[in-house]
């Protein structure tokens, strides 16, 4: 049955109408009259530079410090191990951003890794990485984030106790039902929520730090002080200490950001680089910091009790002004929700794009040029993944199987070195540095799966689900006609 209102146009045919990032094709025409009429090229350069940098560091920062402080020091076992791994763990995906610059003008392809694991490795290799996102990844992030938004709606209403699970799974659902809607319904209203709802993280970020340092000025650091910060209130165990890591790699989620759009971004040898030296360094800073001043505010016993820090950060410093910062997260965490369904539909291209994804995931519809068949799915995907409200949970589970593919990404540099050592590469690296990340990666999966095997196995099994679909959707080219007559009736 055919629908009046939409038509089967693939996502290449129409790329132009999802209006890709403000930063990238409109600082090129910015970029092309500046040098007209200034005549000043660096300075040019140097407002491109920094407008991908904002772009994305902005991208990073997003519900995860709300959220992951808590995971972070309940595994860490100490206020001190805990700013440990969130710096490390900016370091390593400085690191993990370095290898992927490299690979990302190497293989100058938009849809960031799958891209790269499908020319290294094979369709298979870049199918699973494509099956994961989009049964695991993206849904699993969507359901955290629409979780987070939930408990910093409800929290200040359950003071003394946390709220009810029913409510935080039924308000997440209307999060996500809302939002898909609007992303439905019109790219502009999308971008709109977009960029009005990015100030909420701002603002509370910027509280937080200010508060924090205003804490420090006063003498409150107990939990600061080297004396006290490696008071442990558990015993350290090192398969713990590797959940906390991936607790905290969370919180960088969309560090690989501008490898789903190299080939929209504007000059990517000067401007990948050049985000990466200044936003990733900023990210951690912000993080750090908001982590010490979460600790000048209260114990770490206080921090492990709450489902929502800042609400509690706020309700100790901030006094009558202390709705300011439920409602800064829950902002902030609502546009969360806004940019990851936005976002998604540039990996249904990439894979549709590939042959990889039916066509129906790639169509769009014909008066407002949204992908509607994509977010539908994405939607109810998310929805199943809010069988749980356990936050923390759900990220072990999206963090496992993230690194992994991390991991499978920069083995790939190196085997592209071995390949194809004649290969034109505009940025190169030293080895060492995707040799540490392995390292890093290994440490990390092997003590997750330990410690979690139960929650890391159900990531891997869905992972290799995707090998029959593979073989019998893609790998299998002649097939019976009865099977291309049923596609299609789907498809229309």
């Amino acid at each position: 049955m055919h629908l009046p209102s939409a038509v089967s146009i693939d996502l290449l045919a129409a790329i132009k109408s999802p209006q890709p990032l403000p930063v990238f094709n409109i600082c090129k025409e910015k970029s092309i009259k500046s040098h007209l009429i200034n005549g000043c090229p660096s300075m040019v350069c140097l407002h491109l530079c920094l407008s991908v940098c904002f772009a994305h560091s902005g991208n990073i920062i997003g519900s995860g410090i709300f959220v992951s402080p808590k995971g972070v020091l309940e595994n860490a076992s100490s206020v001190g191990v805990a700013i440990i791994v969130w710096v490390t763990t900016g370091v390593i995906t400085a690191i993990g951003a370095l290898c992927y610059a490299e690979l990302g003008v190497t293989i100058p392809k938009s849809g960031g890794d799958y891209s790269y694991v499908k020319d290294i490795f094979g369709g298979l290799a870049g199918f699973l990485r494509l099956w994961i996102a989009v049964l695991v990844i993206y849904p699993t992030n969507q359901a955290v984030i629409a979780l987070t938004f939930s408990n910093y709606i409800l929290q200040p209403l359950y003071p003394s106790c946390l709220p009810p699970d029913s409510g935080l799974r039924l308000l997440a659902a209307v999060c996500l039902l809302f939002l898909t809607w609007v992303n439905c319904h019109s790219v502009r209203w999308a971008t709109c929520v977009q960029d009005v709802f990015t100030a909420g993280k701002l603002l509370a970020l910027g509280l937080i730090i200010m508060m924090g340092i205003v804490q420090i000025c006063r003498g409150h650091y107990y939990w600061l002080e080297p004396a006290h910060a490696f008071e442990t209130f558990s015993d350290y165990d090192v398969g713990l200490i590797a959940l906390s890591f991936l607790q905290g790699s969370f919180a960088y989620g969309g560090w690989n950001f501008l490898n789903y759009v190299t080939e929209e971004l504007v000059d990517p040898y000067r401007n990948l680089p050049c985000a990466i030296f200044i936003s990733i360094p900023v990210v951690t800073f912000v993080y750090v910091f908001a982590n010490m001043a979460y600790i000048t505010a209260m114990s770490p016993q206080e921090l492990l009790a709450s489902n929502a820090v800042a609400v509690t950060f706020g309700e100790k410093l901030l006094g009558v002004m202390s709705w300011i910062m439920p409602m800064s997260v829950a902002l902030s965490t609502f546009g969360g929700v806004n940019g990851s369904l936005f976002t998604s539909s540039r990996l249904f291209f990439a894979g549709a794009r590939e042959g990889q994804l039916p066509h129906l995931l790639a169509m769009i519809h014909i008066t407002r040029c949204t992908p509607i068949p994509a977010l539908l799915f994405t939607l109810i995907s998310t929805l199943l993944m809010l069988c749980t409200s356990d936050i923390y949970t759900l990220i072990n589970y999206v963090g496992f199987i993230n690194y992994l593919f991390y991991g499978v990404t920069v083995a790939g540099q190196i085997v592209l070195r071995i390949k194809e050592p004649n290969m034109y590469r505009p940025i190169k690296v030293s080895l060492v540095w995707p040799v540490i990340y392995l390292l890093f990666w290994a440490f990390l999966l092997v003590f997750s799966l330990y410690s979690e095997p139960v929650v890391c196995g159900i990531g891997l099994a869905i992972m290799m689900t995707g090998v029959p679909v593979y073989f019998l959707g893609i790998y299998w080219e002649n097939k019976p006609q009865c099977f291309h007559i049923i596609i299609g009736k789907a498809t229309l």
